[in-house]
């Protein structure tokens, strides 16, 4: 059996479309969908119910858009772009990318399919400037 290391330089040897920034941030992304965010199935008989619970692959992309932009401001499309993610379809290619190593996991409803076309990244990450005007008096 591969060690968790090898099987991520043998993927990044297989797949040279995204670089593994693109894979650590889409695992840092989903950590911050299970701190941050209120995702995840709701089990209204545990509501204690400890450790990361399990979301969707939509879920996954609000949090990575929410999360990239967090980080990287304004630059969060321009950052994702040079690790080779263009689109949700990208997050869910280097989502599977990672359940095929190990290194994620699915439930029997996921699908790849599930992130495609969430969002545009021109619309998700395009800076969202109110004016004010005031009455001159």
């Amino acid at each position: 059996m591969k060690s968790p290391l090898q099987a991520m330089r043998d993927l990044l040897n297989e797949d040279k479309r995204y670089k593994l920034e693109a894979y650590q941030f889409i695992r840092e992304a989903l950590q911050y969908a299970n701190e941050n965010l209120n995702l995840g199935d709701a089990d209204s008989e545990k509501p204690e119910k400890q450790g990361p619970q399990h979301i969707t692959g939509q879920q996954l992309c609000e949090a990575c858009r929410l999360y990239a932009i967090e980080q990287y401001g304004y630059l969060s499309k321009m950052v994702l772009a040079n690790w080779g993610i263009h689109s949700t379809s990208d997050f869910g290619e280097v989502v599977y990318n990672l359940i095929r190593i190990e290194q994620m996991r699915k439930n029997e409803s996921d699908r790849r399919e599930d992130f495609n076309d969430i969002y545009t990244f021109d619309d998700a990450f395009e800076p969202n400037f109110e004016f004010a005007f005031h009455d001159q008096d």
